[in-house]
């Protein structure tokens, strides 16, 4: 009676996957008790991630109490691990010591980060919390390391700019926002936006993706596809739990569609976010504090079957 119980039960089971995506799902060998997140992917299977500094004892580097935030670099492996981690190479004469979220332009050129104006020499004038994220770029040099760190001309000190992801061509730059006021005003705690990069660090105007993306809850960490979908986290009311994972596929003619919460187990009943899909379309990343993690955030890999 238990075969048949189990037989049919397995049966059951593989009617139903059949019928839509099965996501499965693993937490790579890199997680440690420090936080993991914000993975990006780069030419030649190199990818960046977010975690601690940490001194030459090992222990994590303090700024006002608060562990300091960098860009570590890798190769993702055929199976998903991420391989030869070290922190990204960054000018020693740049004062930037907090970095919550890099990303390369396709050609790998380019690189850009979120960041503020903390402990920073470059602080615009006027009043503005130095707390405020913000998004630079600068350029790799031979010997030094990444350099020339520029803010992106659009980002104003009174609001905050963070996560940037560029289109899989290079051409847009997706960003989370608080702007307030105009037709582009935020709806939520933070929508998404973008800009066309028009090259020679000129961009245009930040536009609000609208309603069938944004809501009046937070959105954060976007994320382009090869395929014209973008997926991005989101505490709004409906999803699992906590912040969750949504997509919305832009049309033929540029339009998003309603977003949909992702299921389990991409997402669970802790916080999900940091979602990228490689080219192959049925694998990539995300990040989660969920229960069972090795320490604050853990990347996980997954799979489509």
């Amino acid at each position: 009676m238990k075969f048949f119980f189990c037989f049919f039960s397995f049966l059951y089971v593989a009617i139903v996957m059949s019928q839509s995506k099965v996501y499965a799902e693993k937490n790579i060998t890199l997680n440690d008790e420090k936080p993991q997140f914000g993975l990006s992917l780069n030419q030649n299977d190199g990818v960046l991630f977010t975690s601690y500094l940490l001194n030459k004892n090992g222990k994590v580097k303090t700024y006002l109490g608060n562990g300091v935030l960098i860009i570590y670099k890798g190769i993702k492996t055929e199976n998903g691990e991420v391989t030869n981690v070290e922190p990204l190479l960054i000018d020693k004469k740049e004062d930037i010591t907090h970095i919550t979220k890099a990303c390369m332009s396709p050609d790998g050129k380019t690189l850009y980060v979120t960041t503020n104006y903390t402990n920073r020499k470059n602080k615009p004038k006027g009043d503005f919390k130095e707390t405020n994220f913000h998004i630079e770029t600068a350029e790799y040099v031979n010997g030094l390391g990444w350099t020339n760190f520029k803010v992106l001309p659009f980002c104003k000190p009174q609001y905050s700019y963070a996560h940037a992801s560029l289109s899989p061509d290079g051409n847009t730059l997706y960003f989370t926002a608080n702007i307030r006021g105009g037709k582009e005003s935020t709806k939520g705690t933070s929508d998404i936006f973008k800009v066309d990069v028009l090259g020679e660090n000129a961009y245009s105007e930040p536009k609000n993706l609208g309603s069938q993306v944004n809501s009046y809850s937070g959105e954060m960490f976007p994320f382009m596809s090869y395929d014209n979908t973008l997926y991005f986290a989101s505490n709004r009311s409906n999803g699992v739990g906590g912040f969750d994972i949504y997509k919305s596929v832009m049309n033929e003619k540029g339009i998003f569609e309603k977003a949909e919460v992702l299921p389990q187990p991409i997402n669970s009943k802790q916080d999900d976010f940091c979602f990228v899909m490689e080219k192959n379309g049925t694998s990539g990343y995300f990040s989660s504090k969920r229960d069972g993690g090795k320490g604050e955030d853990d990347i996980y890999y997954f799979m489509i079957n």
